[in-house]
């Protein structure tokens, strides 16, 4: 059972209905990146005894990206208990689920101690959510990349499939890198996920992305 309540109701608060520092959730939020990252981190070690630490940096970015985080902060229905500022289109698309996730950590480890907090990670984000095995077959290099340079820049980046058709017998998807409601790189391949990589991957080309 939660202790302090305050504690979540500023987890769950945006800065858009909050402006205080000390009520809305970005404090939290700062604090649950580092707890989450060290619970994931620590998580893959020993899962991973004979893996390398590329190999583990690479499984830590597809587990804690803001894309990744935003997906599971929607599907445990923190959507619905998030406060923020509704007439503000722009954050009803955006990534603040998935930080308001992050605060929820931080809030939880505030109130509970990092034991708990870290049975709390394993038994509501990583079993249900983050299934190590299919992310291990996932490259999303390219993706990461575009998502660090949104989040760097400030965007909102998603990918759409714009169309899908039949050709020679195959169902060939075109899936365009989208920022700020903005196409700015397709894909086509014959399934949606090679699709936005090479969608991905010619927007870090066009954007000059380095790293």
């Amino acid at each position: 059972m939660p202790g302090r309540i305050s504690l979540y109701i500023s987890a769950f608060s945006h800065r858009s209905v909050k402006e205080k520092t000390t009520d809305n959730n970005e404090r939290l939020e700062y604090l649950g990146d580092a707890i989450l990252g060290g619970i994931i981190a620590d998580y893959l070690f020993r899962k991973y005894p004979y893996k390398g630490e590329g190999f583990l940096t690479e499984m830590r970015s597809k587990m804690v990206n803001r894309q990744t985080l935003n997906e599971i902060a929607i599907k445990m229905g923190l959507k619905k208990i998030t406060s923020y500022n509704k007439s503000d289109n722009s954050l009803k698309s955006s990534q603040i689920f998935g930080n308001a996730l992050e605060a929820l950590v931080g809030a939880v480890y505030i109130d509970k101690g990092y034991p708990k907090t870290k049975d709390w990670v394993l038994k509501k984000m990583i079993v249900p959510h983050l299934f190590a095995e299919d992310l291990e077959q996932l490259d999303i290099n390219q993706k990461n990349k575009l998502y660090s340079w949104a989040n760097k820049s400030g965007k909102n980046l998603e990918f759409e499939t714009i169309d899908e058709k039949m050709e020679n017998g195959r169902r060939l998807f075109t899936v365009g890198a989208v920022v700020d409601g903005q196409v700015i790189a397709e894909g086509k391949a014959f399934n949606k996920k090679d699709a936005s990589q090479i969608a991905a991957q010619t927007a870090v080309e066009k954007l000059n992305i380095t790293a």
